[in-house]
């Protein structure tokens, strides 16, 4: 049997993207600017949780004490420690099916400031479901100026017709720089 080159690509295609806004392109932000949002406050795809506090959708063309804040896909990222470097974080409900595994590959973007400010290291908390996948700590960056992006993957069995993906800062609160961004959750295969 012959498969075309188009029917063939489209059955080996990636899986599509669960997760709406995982590059946290909406709201659009002014280049080099920032927007807060504190929990029960929502934007696309997103509901900020957690403890009082807010986080910050952010333009990639941000700068700030000498370092620049790429996004590490598209235009924008999500600081989770906004200007509160409180446990404040976002989450998003995704369709599943019960019984299936699901693998969420993120960036943690991180930088490594001698000077403190910006902190050492990036630490978040993923959720789904309600039950702690683990605290994942970016810790590279060190001699750059710039924010350094490093992926993780973690999974999960859905339980039920929904799962709630949550992402929660673990930085201290002198830390003011804890970078999300490329979220992507998909049936493990």
């Amino acid at each position: 049997m012959y498969l075309s080159p188009i029917i063939l690509a489209a059955a080996i295609a990636a899986p599509e993207n669960l997760v709406v806004n995982g590059d946290f392109e909406e709201p659009a932000v002014v280049a080099g600017g920032y927007v807060l949002f504190a929990p029960g406050q929502a934007f696309p795809g997103w509901k900020v949780v957690g403890d009082p506090g807010n986080v910050a959708p952010i333009s990639g063309q941000y700068g700030s004490h000498g370092f620049r804040f790429p996004a590490r896909n598209g235009k924008q990222w999500i600081d989770l420690t906004g200007l509160s470097n409180s446990a404040t974080g976002i989450e998003q409900a995704i369709p599943t099916v019960p019984g299936t595994k699901y693998e969420i590959s993120f960036y943690v973007g991180n930088i490594v400031d001698p000077g403190k400010f910006y902190g050492t290291s990036s630490a978040v908390e993923v959720f789904a479901g309600g039950k702690s996948l683990g605290t994942v700590k970016n810790s590279e960056g060190a001699g750059t100026r710039k924010l350094t992006w490093k992926q993780f993957h973690l999974s999960f069995t859905a339980i039920s017709g929904t799962t709630a993906i949550r992402f929660i800062n673990r930085d201290p609160r002198t830390d003011y720089s804890n970078g999300l961004d490329d979220v992507v959750v998909v049936p493990a295969g």
